[in-house]
């Protein structure tokens, strides 16, 4: 299957065209019944007699060239109205009936010029459609947000992220101004579903089925809180999926020497341990290096819970339950030896002293420890007791 792409050097062609490059590499596995050929990218610094070739050979199209932002509102009928219907007489000139998706916008409902140039652009699809019998796909899409989005240009969401990721400020006028968002990982979803056949339909139209409301307020905020989130070394919570593809979205506009920051390592003689994350619901994550032969912890927790993963060396972990059996004696000791060589997790469970001792006599054991709550320093819930 060969497939057209116009406007491939914007926001979603960039996209879509990566998208069905891993499927056409091999490198997406996740659609078998795709096998695609050639893509053709076609954009406004393409040469023109390429639309000829592109156009006899396709076997879909993906109609993706438009104006957003012109010097002269006549540019909005030009180039979303006027590059169709070239597009359209060009497949008409080779008798390919093959489907054509067209990217229009909700603003096709508005008097505006550029809702005009959309609803244009439409109308002139349906009549292809009737005429010629090829099969007519037509997406409005609301506020598209993403990877690759370029800011101060139609998109607050990449202005909001470029800006806060560079320091700079942003301008929020009317914070209750409602919004419909579609990222785009589930657009490009869609487009892959339509090139399959399965489309999600309503109606004459289609639309992609997955969608945000909410408003410029919310959005504004989660993504101020983004840097602060993380110098805390927290993470947003995910349970909302739009923070999720917000702080995607955010992190993809991080300049280069933002990709790495600092964390504090608590070191000793005895090695170092180092917090990661701490989140409010979730826990606290971090990294524990224990020097040649030396012992840690032996202490136990009322409530708190751990779990130990050694990534690197070979160490031995003892467990204990406090208190006395119904002989008086103490309670046998539980032991595990790990190593980076076999990748386990061991519980800490509460009302067990526990510890960690590293086996070698030369070599640093490395263990990832995941905490169920943050350690609070005025309620540590950690009480010392030898194991053994």
């Amino acid at each position: 299957m060969n497939i057209l792409i116009t406007g491939a050097k914007g926001f979603v062609g960039k996209n879509l065209t990566f998208a069905l490059q891993n499927i056409k590499d091999g490198k997406d596995k996740t659609h078998p019944e795709l096998e695609i050929g050639e893509i053709f990218c076609f954009d406004i610094d393409s040469d023109i007699n390429l639309l000829d070739k592109y156009c006899s050979e396709a076997d879909f199209v993906f109609n993706l060239a438009g104006v957003n932002r012109p010097k002269e509102q006549s540019e909005f009928m030009e180039g979303n109205f006027g590059f169709a219907s070239t597009l359209l007489e060009t497949l008409k000139k080779y008798g390919n009936k093959c489907p054509v998706m067209i990217s229009s916008s909700t603003q096709a409902l508005l008097d505006n010029p550029y809702g005009h140039s959309k609803k244009a652009g439409e109308e002139l699809l349906f009549a292809y459609a009737k005429e010629t019998g090829a099969k007519a796909l037509v997406y409005r899409f609301p506020n598209l947000f993403g990877k690759l989005c370029r800011p101060n240009y139609n998109s607050a969401i990449a202005t909001f992220c470029h800006n806060i990721a560079n320091d700079l400020p942003i301008q929020v006028n009317d914070p209750s101004v409602k919004m419909t968002l579609v990222y785009i990982d589930d657009l490009i979803d869609e487009m892959i579903r339509a090139l399959s056949g399965n489309e999600t339909r309503e109606g004459d139209y289609c639309k992609v089925p997955v969608y945000h409301e909410t408003t410029l307020g919310f959005i504004a905020d989660t993504i101020r809180s983004f840097p602060e989130i993380r110098a805390s070394l927290g993470v947003p919570s995910f349970a909302d999926s739009l923070v999720s593809k917000l702080y995607s979205t955010f992190l993809s506009y991080l300049p280069a020497d933002k990709f790495i920051y600092d964390l504090k390592m608590n070191c000793d003689d005895r090695g170092s341990f180092t917090e990661i994350i701490r989140t409010a619901d979730r826990g606290q994550f971090s990294v524990n290096i224990s020097k040649p032969g030396i012992t840690k912890g032996n202490h136990w927790h009322h409530s708190k819970n751990e779990k130990f993963v050694v990534v690197k060396g070979e160490g031995l972990i003892q467990l204990r339950k406090i208190g006395k059996n119904e002989n008086g004696e103490d309670y046998p000791v539980v032991e595990f030896k790990v190593s980076g060589e076999k990748i386990q997790v061991v519980e800490m469970i509460p009302g067990y002293t526990h510890n960690i001792i590293n086996l070698s006599d030369t070599e640093d054991l490395v263990t990832f420890m995941w905490a169920n709550e943050c350690f609070n320093p005025e309620k540590p819930d950690t009480f010392f007791e030898v194991v053994e």
